[in-house]
């Protein structure tokens, strides 16, 4: 075998805590959710970019050879990627005068009423070419990386045009190709109904499942269809036609469930059988049944509720207790949530949400792989795994939630590559 054909061989040794979240092949649920996998002084063993074997420090440094790249830990704790199963990445602009004016007393909904909130995010994005949307949101998955993530579901919804979503599900591709994070992406036509339909949102309805669904199908551009089911964006019934024509395309299902008001998104959840429901900030104990029976996965959504400022937080201990497969994530957007930081929603989530550091950790990882279909590829340190870990500053799994505000990855790895 020539040099070139060689196996590359890597081991991480010396961690104060190994976090390998190893356990059934499935999303973990109630007690399982504090349950990490812990290896105290432990170690792992990858090659070509697939972790092959998890022990001891000693079991580990028994496979050495000198053709193996040795990583010291150096008395720190070592993680999967963390995996954000909810993000909306490629917008043009900010909205940091909106951000302004809910700092003095404008809610979020006053805002939109007067054509700002998504409506001036998507003025900004479609004025962008798309190489330049594509630059101007390459520094975003820096800063994903830089906190430790590794893995993005990534929604569209700021074209809210045929044009323009098929113009944002290509730079999601083109990021996805040509930066080290791992990209899933999503449909997201589904966003809001833009300005120039307002008085005839039946016709967005049929130019979404006519016309939207069929490109992005052919185009092979997503591998989910999200909707933004509230009453003021779209109804149950509209969000209905749009979701099942999406299976219709060999599309996943994801929904915007409850998260202005108990609307009936996690009850159609439910009824459609969706992967996940997203943000659930209204979900009643009847919609929280629905989503058990149906193996729904909900992801709960913190940072937007801090970030405008509001305290009706989803009532994530009340699905735990009901045995849902909880998933955590960013929501990283440009209006309600711009943050990329999974540490800085693991703190929140632990203070306003009543999680146990531990349970932030599943819910980050090996539980949001499973919603976005990848656990068995990610999510856990275990064999036969792809080798995306993470070395971070700390000395025990529960200083990330504690430690807040701050980047605490000294070292991120992708496929065995270190990255950052």
């Amino acid at each position: 075998m020539s040099s070139e054909q060689e196996s590359k061989t890597l081991a991480v040794v010396n961690c104060s805590q190994l976090v390998t979240l190893a356990g059934p092949a499935r999303p973990r649920v109630g007690p399982e959710l504090r349950e990490l996998g812990l290896f105290p002084n432990g170690g792992m063993f990858v090659r070509d970019g697939v972790i092959e074997s998890v022990g001891s420090r000693d079991e580990i440094e028994l496979l050495i050879d000198s053709e193996t790249e040795v990583v010291d830990a150096l008395g720190k704790i070592v993680l999967p990627g963390f995996v954000d199963a909810h993000t909306h990445p490629v917008f043009g602009g900010t909205r940091v005068s909106e951000f302004e004016e809910r700092s003095k007393g404008a809610t979020y909904e006053e805002i939109a009423a007067r054509g700002g909130g998504i409506q001036s995010t998507v003025n900004a994005t479609r004025a962008m070419y798309e190489e330049v949307l594509t630059y101007e949101c390459w520094t975003y998955s820096d800063w994903f990386l830089r906190s430790g993530t590794t893995t993005i579901e990534a929604k569209s919804g700021y074209g809210l045009s045929l044009e323009d979503e098929l113009k944002i599900l290509r730079v999601i591709k083109r990021l996805g190709s040509e930066t080290s994070l791992r990209y899933v992406p999503t449909f997201l036509g589904a966003h809001s109904i833009p300005a120039e339909y307002r008085s005839r949102r039946d016709e967005y309805v049929s130019l979404i499942i006519e016309e939207m669904l069929p490109a992005v199908a052919n185009e092979k551009l997503a591998e989910f269809c999200d909707v933004f089911c509230e009453q003021k964006v779209f109804t149950t019934d509209e969000a209905w036609k749009i979701l099942s024509a999406a299976r219709c395309h060999g599309m996943g299902l994801r929904i915007h469930a409850d998260q202005l008001s108990l609307s009936g998104g996690a009850q159609l959840a439910a009824e459609l059988g969706t992967v996940t429901a997203d943000h659930l900030e209204h979900t009643d104990a009847a919609g929280i049944a629905a989503l058990k029976e149906a193996g729904v996965q909900p992801v709960l959504l913190p940072g937007s509720v801090y970030a405008l400022g509001s305290t009706r937080y989803p009532a994530a201990r009340e699905m735990i207790d009901a045995g849902l497969a909880i998933v955590l994530a960013t929501d990283f957007n440009p209006g309600s949530s711009p943050t990329p930081s999974i540490p800085m929603i693991l703190s929140i989530a632990s203070t306003h949400m009543k999680m146990t550091p531990a349970e932030g950790i599943t819910a980050v990882t090996i539980n949001a792989a499973h919603s976005l279909n990848r656990g068995a590829q990610l999510g856990s340190l275990e064999a036969g795994k792809i080798a995306d870990f993470v070395i971070h500053d700390c000395d025990d799994y529960r200083e990330l939630a504690y430690f807040f505000g701050i980047e605490h990855p000294s070292s991120v790895y992708v496929r065995g590559q270190l990255i950052s």
